[in-house]
This record gives structure tokens, sequence and C-alpha cells, in this order.
């Protein structure tokens, strides 16, 4: 397929960008499927973390399974994906790339049936990778390897962490690959500067993480600090935020500055912002509600987006 020329027809080829966000990404999939029923067919899926495991599902045929998984998902089926290693990253990642593998065939990413890449960031020279080739499934775990949280994965000779460090809404990359019209869809845009969570509502948040927490101790085969796995839960009501919070808020903060930043260089022509400020990034088995509020953001851009394509 011609990069650099439209379609037969002179439809313009259509890019879309998945954003990082953790479970929030899987607003992905409402969005995918909003855009299938109205006739829309992406010619161009690029991802970054989360974004590339929808698109790759996407991009490989698979969509339909991977929204029925993770609509029965209970918070106790994600704990139990939660393969905790301490090993560079809390989690070692390779159950639920276990999962992925047993429904998703592994194949080379040219052979896709459209045009498919992910964001990985290296992690020794901090330099943005662009994944074009090579093995889907491993393109996926290298771009969602989030610090802190999934350790590192190791992909031609090089240690690489989340795309979203460099790159959390790849507008760049569907352009790079051919796209005249992208759509942009950043998971992090109701997030960021909106009211705090009050106390009780935090705790009642935090609280989720304790059988990970007594996963993390049964692991270590000796107990970390108390203050480093509290969840937050002072004495003093004040509810202050536990370890994954401070980690997980600071990582939204930082990609969601770096979006703003790189799409003011580089502005999509469709922007999406689900309304999704009330889901936490650990919340996977919420996913029913965070796929209609993907199909609500898609649904309301398509008049525009007709327009665009039209023009």
């Amino acid at each position: 397929m011609d990069n650099g020329k439209r379609q037969q027809g002179g439809t313009p080829r259509v890019g879309l960008a998945l954003g990082s966000g953790s479970a929030r990404g899987w607003a992905h999939i409402g969005i995918i499927e909003a855009l299938e029923e109205a006739g829309i067919r992406p010619d161009v899926v690029c991802g970054a973390s989360i974004g590339a495991l929808v698109g790759a599902a996407y991009a490989s045929g698979n969509l339909p399974w991977l929204h029925e998984w993770v609509e029965t998902l209970s918070w106790w089926d994600v704990v139990r994906l939660m393969d905790v290693r301490l090993n560079g990253g809390f989690i070692e990642g390779e159950r639920l790339m276990e999962i992925f593998r047993e429904y998703v065939e592994d194949q080379e990413i040219g052979k896709l049936s459209c045009r498919f890449a992910a964001v990985a960031t290296d992690l020794e020279t901090g330099r943005e990778q662009w994944l074009e080739e090579g093995s889907l499934l491993d393109v996926v775990r290298a771009s969602m390897a989030l610090p802190g949280l999934f350790s590192p994965a190791r992909y031609q000779e090089r240690w690489l962490v989340d795309g979203g460090l460099v790159n959390p809404v790849p507008v760049s990359l569907c352009r790079a690959l051919g796209a005249e019209v992208v759509i942009a869809v950043n998971l992090n845009g109701d997030i960021v500067g909106k009211r705090r969570k009050r106390p009780q509502e935090r705790v009642a948040q935090e609280g989720r993480l304790d059988p990970l927490m007594n996963r993390l101790n049964e692991s270590l085969r000796r107990n970390l600090p108390a203050a480093l796995l509290s969840s937050g839960r002072g004495t003093d009501g004040s509810g202050s935020p536990g370890l994954f919070t401070v980690l997980l808020d600071s990582i939204n903060i930082m990609q969601d500055r770096i979006t703003r930043s790189r799409m003011a260089g580089d502005p999509p022509d469709i922007y999406l912002a689900p309304r999704l400020g009330h889901l936490g990034v650990l919340d996977y088995d919420r996913a029913a509600e965070a796929i209609e509020q993907g199909r609500r953001s898609m649904e309301r851009a398509l008049p525009e987006l007709r327009g665009v394509l039209e023009s």
C-alpha cells in the first residue's frame, strides 16, 4: 500500500491515533465501533500503551473478542492478571500477554489488514521509537510498559518502556504512515485540572488496591516499609494519596502536558476527549462505562468528521 497516495476514488486516508491512559483505554473500543457503524474504516491505526493494545486487536480482526472479554472482567480477575515480580516494575505483564496470545494470533505487522504501528520509549536514550515492523504482540508489550507499574520490555536489543512518556497520542506517527485525516483520542483530557476527589472518595478508590498490595507483600518474602504500602488512609481523616495514586496521577499529568504540547505543533483533524474523569487508571473491570463514553465521544464528532472527509 502506497503511504503517499489517496485511496481509489479520492477518499482521504483516515488515521486513528489511540492515546495512552491505562484502563481508560477501553474507551477506544467504543470509538472504533462507532466509526465502523458509520461506515468509516481507518486506513492507519497507531497507538501508545493501551492504545497500542486496542489498535492491535482491531488491526488483526480481534476487536469483537476484546470487547467481549473486557466486559466480563471483575476486579478479582484484574488482580489475578497482575503477576507481581518487582523486576523493573510492580507487574511483569506476562499473564496479560498470555491471554492476548490465546486469542490474537501473533503475526508480522506488515501482514495486517491496515497500517499499524505503536510508539515506545528507549529507556537508555529517552528517544521515541516507532515500532512499524516485527511481531505484533512484542510491539504491543513494549509500548505498554508503564514505568513503575509494568516491567520494561526487551525488543531488538533495546529496553523499551511506555510510548506515552514521549508521544501519548501519536498523531505524528499516523501522518508519517500516510494518513491525511487524523482522529486523535486523548484519554487524559478529562482528568487533569478537574475537581480533586474528596478524601472519602479517594479512600474508597484506593481500597480496591488492597488485594494487589497483598500479592505484593507475598512476593517480596519480606515487608516493605509500612509507609510505602500505605493506601493513604491517614488517622487525621485527610485521606492523603497512597503510592499508586501519586505514581499514576503524576504520569497522567505528564502525559496530558506532553499531549497538549505536541498537538499544538501538529494538530489532528478531529480531536476526541472522552469523559473519563470518573475512572481510575486501574479500573479495568469498568470496561462497559469506558466503552460507552468512547462511543458517545465519537458519535458527537461524526458530523465534523464527515464534513472534513467531504471537503
